[in-house]
């Protein structure tokens, strides 16, 4: 009997182990019960990592690590809207969150949770990796060329390399070298960020990837700051009333006011001093321009 008719001759499976079919149902129980699922990834993730995060969102989340065959009939028997772009994405081992939090808010959640980490050889760079100015501690010999490969400008001051200035030797998503690995944990620094983020997430029938997810508080701050200021800018130039634009209106209009009375000569309580003064500067320029045309001072 041929190999081929071996395999086309094995009994479908009736039966799975108890703790699959246990693992299935709670996948599947989860999908059902809560409005966002979320994948992260478990690269470089502690296991203390995982427990702490249970232990912070104990109400308000729940976390699954299964594997991807089991997840994906779970989550195709409870019918999730994008099930078929979900399973198209969902590889390597990933641990799934269970929520009702707002995707965003998890996601920012996380990004705190996370800690720093030695680079290894072979990991990818988590953010842009600097080495920083000034001494390193380190006496002058052979790991000079580890800085000059890394395009490290350095300098020998008192028995010691001393880095000339900040230097980037990796951008995200660069693969980190042996050498460039040994260069860091001599310096003692830590460069790559461990720790569980969003791969993606489906939420409200919608697939979310990290970069639709990822937050920049800081630039998001300072768009809105922008935004507000030149919506007060255009209220105040259409003189449109609002709160926050009808003091500026006012003080415009006020200001236009006196420098049209200013220039036409037309005196209140208000302009008198200003209208006199203009008056008499005018007076003083146009003196200044008869003496020099050569006309007498009656």
């Amino acid at each position: 009997m041929s190999k081929q008719q071996l395999v086309t001759e094995q009994p479908k499976r009736t039966s799975y182990p108890k703790r699959k079919t246990e693992g299935l149902l709670a996948v599947q129980e989860m999908a059902s019960k809560y409005d966002t699922i979320i994948v992260s990834k478990l690269f470089k993730v502690r296991a203390g990592q995982l427990m702490q995060l249970r232990k912070n969102f104990r109400n308000e989340l729940f976390m699954v690590v299964a594997k991807n065959k089991i997840a994906l009939i779970a989550l195709k028997n409870a019918h999730i809207k994008n099930y078929d772009q979900f399973a198209s994405k969902l590889d390597g081992q990933n641990a799934l969150i269970f929520t009702n939090m707002n995707p965003f808010k998890l996601y920012l959640s996380l990004e705190k949770s996370k800690i720093n980490l030695p680079a290894r050889a072979g990991d990818l760079a988590t953010d842009e990796i600097i080495v920083p100015a000034g001494n390193t501690g380190i006496p002058p010999g052979p790991v000079l060329s580890e800085f000059k490969e890394a395009n490290v400008a350095t300098r020998i001051e008192s028995g010691s390399i001393y880095v000339a200035r900040d230097s980037v030797v990796a951008r995200p998503g660069d693969l980190i070298s042996p050498k460039l690995a040994g260069l860091l944990s001599r310096l003692n620094l830590k460069p790559i960020k461990a720790g569980l983020s969003i791969f993606m997430a489906s939420s409200g029938g919608l697939l979310l990837l990290q970069k639709d997810i990822s937050i920049d508080l800081n630039q998001y701050r300072s768009d809105l700051v922008n935004a507000a200021r030149q919506a007060v800018s255009l209220a105040v130039e259409a003189a449109y009333p609002t709160p926050e634009s009808l003091p500026l209106i006012i003080s415009k209009a006020s200001r236009n006011a006196l420098q049209l009375a200013k220039e036409a000569g037309y005196i209140t309580p208000e302009n008198a001093e200003s209208v006199l003064g203009y008056a008499q500067a005018q007076a003083k320029v146009l003196l200044a321009a008869a003496k020099q045309k050569g006309f007498n001072q009656q």
